[in-house]
């Protein structure tokens, strides 16, 4: 599959390179989408006046050269300095002929950790950690198919003093018979039984303590009971990540505990080299540039006064692997937008000790809110963060719903498997749809709307032009031919062979929304051609070019869909 931009470009280049008798691989000729033309070269308006042009001049000169290549009918010059450029509807008719979605992109020689997800041990999922989920699963998704090596880091908090109160809790359960499976099924009731003892029973939180000392000393005994406790939370952070349908699994785990052995030689370093000092009893460092309130240097505390270490020196050691041991080129953090000032704090210790150089980029994907109709953070009536898993259940009940009254669905079970690739598709894309670092209100009606801006909106494109594509397959001999003879058709077309410029756009912005965009846009195209173009009513030859059109919109939509982490059902 070839984009115009990528067609385009090294035409550009070339011309470029004749005209001003530059290396053409140190050219960028700045293609972009053009509201007057197909598209639009900028190149003229930075080059010209270091050779001696008005960029108009340099623009015609670009356009001169650039009018003989067959897949372009015009190359214009307009003010102040554009090249605008119509393709040949041959050369169009040509690519969706021959358009194949790859699985995936050839290699890039990148390699990328995302970190994302993130969820504590013994703690419910909750709404808070939806975006951070969706949007991080998206971006490895994207990512891998533009050909990069993606290693996911789900950075658990699975080390530290809570651990204590809840070993002693798992085994006073234990000893009395109660369910062992209860931190699987209900995380935060076993957690709030376990705080409400600590908080009560003195012998009990005289015990937890003790543990944590065990724990931290790497007592065998209390390791086991603290893994048995980590293995029923991934039990049960599996169950919420396959109803989201994301892409996580056990060996993408990589909580505090990785890095708990290396802590205190990483402290020992940092003092070494001066860039950790004890200050009133706990290590700390002050990253160059940071301020307090007090307008003191800032601190990131590495370890307390009691000898634990803080979260900061795990976020240290997890930066320090990721560019020595997993070499990374590129650090992704899909992270709540208030950890902002931490990671940087982080980052630039990490720069000042010499572990993380200019040849590994680190990103923060910040995370806005979900709010409620309030416009405050989505809470219960209660005041309490909603269950991750209760807002699936709770989506996928109002697409049942919607896909009763509407649907021709006869089969209970394919309803029911419908409704559910509708309702986690409708809560995935109304996260993705926006901008990751925006704050958006949690509607469900408006979720798993049939129209608008919506995931059920495109699953219905592609479950109608299925339905099309087979009974036009039935009536008519498939050929290869393509025709474009209407201006519905060719804008179709040219949205289509644009899929890869779109997904590239996402990749390199780290925006998942951009994606959205663009199967929104074409979703829409696609209904302009469908009133414009009579596909199933046409002549043979329109009748087979029209098909291919829905074969190539069908790909790219289900190819789009899937790069969010998006199924499409085949009927609705």
């Amino acid at each position: 599959m070839i984009s115009p931009f990528s067609a385009v470009r090294p035409l550009a280049q070339k011309a470029i390179s004749g005209i001003l008798g530059l290396p053409a691989a140190d050219i960028d000729p700045v293609v972009r989408e053009s509201q007057f033309a197909d598209l639009q070269l900028n190149a003229a308006l930075a080059l010209s006046r270091r050779h001696g042009m008005t960029p108009m001049e340099l623009a015609q000169l670009i356009a001169d050269a650039l009018g003989g290549e067959p897949l372009i009918a015009e190359a214009t010059a307009s003010k102040p300095g554009y090249v605008n450029i119509v393709l040949a509807d041959s050369w169009i008719e040509q690519q969706i002929r021959d358009l194949s979605i790859p699985t995936r992109l050839d290699p890039s020689g990148r390699r990328v950790v995302v970190d994302y997800s993130s969820p504590n041990v013994a703690k419910e999922m909750h709404v808070g950690h939806l975006r951070t989920t969706v949007v991080g699963d998206a971006l490895v998704r994207i990512l891998d198919w533009l050909g990069n090596d993606v290693i996911k880091q789900n950075h658990i908090g699975d080390w530290g003093t809570p651990f204590g109160m809840l070993i002693e809790h798992a085994l006073d359960a234990k000893s009395s018979g109660q369910d062992a499976h209860e931190l699987a099924e209900d995380p935060n009731a076993f957690y709030q039984a376990a705080r409400e003892k600590f908080d009560a029973d003195e012998d009990f939180a005289t015990r937890a303590r003790l543990r944590v000392v065990l724990l931290q000393a790497g007592d065998e005994a209390t390791l086991s009971l603290w893994s048995d406790l980590v293995g029923e939370s991934k039990t049960y952070f599996n169950k919420v990540y396959a109803a989201l349908e994301v892409s996580l699994r056990d060996e993408d785990l990589a909580g505090e505990s990785t890095y708990n052995a290396q802590l205190p030689l990483l402290c020992e370093d940092l003092e070494k080299i001066g860039l950790a000092t004890v200050s009133e009893g706990a290590l700390c460092a002050f990253p160059e540039g940071f301020k307090g309130r007090d307008n003191q240097p800032a601190a990131l505390i590495l370890r307390k006064s009691d000898g634990g270490y803080g979260y900061a020196t795990t976020d240290v050691a997890a930066l320090k692997y990721r560019v020595q041991e997993l070499k990374a080129d590129s650090v992704v953090y899909v992270v709540g937008s208030p950890q902002a000032n931490h990671l940087e704090m982080v980052w630039q210790l990490t720069r000042e000790a010499g572990w993380l150089t200019p040849a590994t980029d680190v990103t923060h994907v910040k995370i806005g809110n979900v709010l409620g109709p309030d416009n405050k953070i989505l809470r219960t009536r209660s005041g309490k963060s909603f269950k991750l898993l209760d807002l699936v259940d709770e989506a996928v009940a109002r697409a049942h719903k919607v896909l009763v009254e509407s649907s021709s669905l006869e089969s209970p079970e394919e309803m029911q498997a419908v409704a559910r690739m509708i309702g986690t598709g409708a809560v995935k894309y109304a996260d993705l749809s926006v901008a990751h670092d925006t704050e958006y209100i949690f509607d469900l009606d408006r979720m798993v709307s049939l129209s608008g801006n919506t995931a059920p909106y495109l699953q219905y494109a592609v479950a109608r032009i299925r339905s099309l594509i087979e009974r036009g397959e039935r009536t008519s001999q498939v050929t290869n031919t393509v025709v474009i003879s209407l201006p519905e058709e060719r804008q179709l077309a040219m949205s289509l062979l644009n899929f890869e410029a779109a997904v590239e756009t996402a990749g390199e912005k780290l925006e998942p929304h951009r994606l959205c965009a663009y199967l929104f846009a074409l979703t829409q195209r696609f209904s302009s051609f469908y009133d414009a173009a009579p596909v199933l009513n046409a002549e043979d030859d329109a009748r087979s070019s029209r098909l291919a059109l829905c074969r190539a919109t069908e790909q790219v939509l289900v190819q789009g869909l899937s790069l969010l982490g998006i199924r499409a059902p085949q009927r609705m």
